[in-house]
C-alpha cells in the first residue's frame, strides 16, 4: 500500500509517496529543484530538469 503525503521543506511543499513493499519514501524530482533553484514556476522547472537530464546524457 502506498501513502501519500506533502512534506514542507524551507515552507515550499514537495510531494512524496511511501512505498510500504521497500520501504521508501519517494519524491517529486521537479518540487526538489524547485527548493534548491528558489524558483516556483513549475514549467522553468520542468525544462531545467529536461536540460540537466540530457547533459547527464540519461537520454
Amino acid at each position: 500500500m502506498s501513502k501519500i503525503s506533502i512534506r514542507f521543506f524551507n515552507n515550499v511543499p514537495v510531494r512524496a509517496v511511501w512505498n510500504d513493499d521497500k520501504s521508501n519514501w519517494y519524491f517529486s524530482v521537479l518540487d526538489i529543484l524547485s527548493v534548491i533553484r528558489n524558483e516556483p514556476s513549475y514549467e522553468k522547472n520542468r525544462n531545467y530538469w529536461k536540460y540537466l537530464f540530457f547533459m547527464l546524457g540519461f537520454v
